[in-house]
């Protein structure tokens, strides 16, 4: 059912309505009885933040007053004040007798990571250009003549592009043909149509916990539930997975091996033998998300999870965004013929294929890559030890280890605190990555997610400025502490 309303803008339709309890654990740990901040106020800075992270969508309506005071366990003057302060700030619109719609102020775009207006962006973990950025579009300026007395219309994506796509799978143990690639608009648009295929309403996806927030809300966005079996200290925990899969029946699982986001770690050979045999065994299709495979250290990934078991159904995605730049927009899905077939017919409904440049940049970008990445992935390397340095200079409470790749940290805190430290550090114009983003239902308020891809002189800057936030922090929780005591 949709519910259409009318407001100062004009016609709009609504989102569904949040429940109190869904709300409560997305807050999390937004509670500090101590502060001198009135409790209103860090309920407000709290709603504010799943807002400006998309956690709250534009158009949500808000469980009433009274409903979310006795969820809280609050009195409805907090939730009232809180609610009346961020309408003042243009988060909220009230209409009598329908509650709370979550909106933007008429400065802010729709909440995404370049809608934020932080002065220092921590949630985004992504470099920006490099040089090899301006000489692929470049060739393919010039490349783009021959294409011209075409239509531009192509779901597959160019042949070329998928052939040197397959050549890579091919060289990294995987053989590969063209017709068993199709290119995409980025790995969560391709995701999106691997759910609008092989999904319906109300179906499981099982997925690491923590796992990827777009892959979330992508899920969620299908109208399916995510299920997560959680990642141990180090690697991957199968019997956990073969469980979930026997105890749920998921349509799917969903998982990224290859310097995990957010965790870093890389699924060794044995590991990926097994979670195969397993897909195999109980006939579950496995979607394996490579976004991160060219951002190695010390030594590549082993071959992808599709080479282990040929009687495992297994979807592949992969991604030019973080390998060579997220402004390209251009993924690809690798499955056999007959699957990326199926994906053709499901794709009519969405889109007519991706946007030729960019693809023949992106096919410029692939054949030179032996030439760029070798720089870039040592370029990550000194700037994750950098990371490293200073948290363990300015927060030595702060536990972490060392990603394998990828582009950031995944930091446990010593209390649940992460949103109450994410709430604080907005107002100084920083947004955080809390963990609660990387969990369902709300789960991981005691981690942050941090990024090394920015430059280290503003990582530093911010970090100097989360320190003193973060000092308080502490003293409130060892005042706590000892009171219990």
């Amino acid at each position: 059912m949709i519910n259409v309303q009318f407001s100062n803008s004009g016609l709009h339709m609504s989102s569904r309505r949040f429940g109190s309890q869904s709300l409560v654990r997305l807050l999390g740990h937004w509670q500090q009885i101590s502060s001198r901040t009135p409790l209103w106020r860090q309920l407000a800075d709290a709603l504010r933040l799943l807002i400006l992270d998309g956690r709250l969508a534009l158009d949500t309506r808000l469980p009433g007053e009274r409903e979310l005071a006795s969820a809280l366990n609050v009195s409805r003057t907090t939730v009232s004040s809180a609610l009346a302060h961020l309408r003042d700030e243009g988060y909220l619109e009230s209409r009598h007798g329908s509650g709370s719609r979550v909106i933007l102020p008429e400065s802010h775009a729709v909440p995404t990571r370049a809608a934020i207006t932080s002065a220092l962006d921590l949630s985004t973990a992504a470099l920006s250009a490099g040089p090899e950025i301006h000489q692929a579009y470049t060739h393919a300026l010039t490349a783009m003549t021959q294409h011209l007395s075409l239509t531009g219309y192509d779901q597959m994506g160019l042949l070329t592009l998928r052939e040197a796509i397959a050549a890579r799978y091919s060289a990294r143990g995987l053989p590969t043909r063209a017709d068993e690639v199709m290119v995409v608009n980025g790995a969560v648009s391709g995701l999106a149509l691997v759910l609008r295929m092989l999904t319906g309403p109300g179906d499981r996806v099982v997925v690491d916990h923590p796992t990827y927030p777009l892959a979330i809300a992508a899920i969620q966005g299908a109208s399916c539930r995510p299920v997560g079996v959680s990642l141990p200290e180090s690697g991957w925990d199968t019997a956990g997975f073969a469980a979930t899969l026997a105890q749920t029946a998921p349509r799917l699982a969903y998982l990224m091996p290859d310097f995990h986001n957010p965790t870093g770690r890389c699924m060794d050979a044995a590991t990926r033998q097994t979670i195969t045999d397993i897909a195999a065994q109980t006939r579950t299709t496995l979607v394996v998300d490579e976004t991160m495979v060219d951002l190695w250290f010390d030594a590549p990934p082993p071959a992808p999870l599709a080479a282990f078991n040929p009687q495992a159904s297994v979807i592949t995605l992969g991604s030019a965004g973080k390998s060579f730049w997220g402004g390209l927009r251009l993924g690809w899905i690798r499955a056999s013929s007959r699957t990326i077939a199926t994906l053709a017919q499901t794709r009519d409904t969405l889109d007519l294929g991706s946007p030729l440049l960019e693809q023949l940049a992106t096919l410029w970008l692939i054949e030179n890559s032996a030439s760029f990445l070798p720089a870039r992935r040592e370029m990550l390397l000194e700037r994750r030890n950098q990371c490293g340095a200073l948290m363990r200079e300015h927060f030595p409470d702060w536990r972490f280890c060392e990603p394998e790749g990828g582009l950031s940290y995944w930091v446990e805190l010593p209390g649940m605190v992460a949103t109450q430290l994410a709430a604080r550090a907005e107002a100084l114009g920083i947004h955080l990555g809390t963990g609660t983003r990387f969990g369902v239902s709300g789960a991981f308020d005691r981690y942050l997610r941090m990024p090394f891809s920015m430059d280290p002189e503003e990582l530093e800057k911010a970090l100097l400025q989360i320190k003193p936030l973060w000092a308080n922090l502490n003293k409130t929780d060892v005042f706590l502490k000892r009171a219990v005591i």
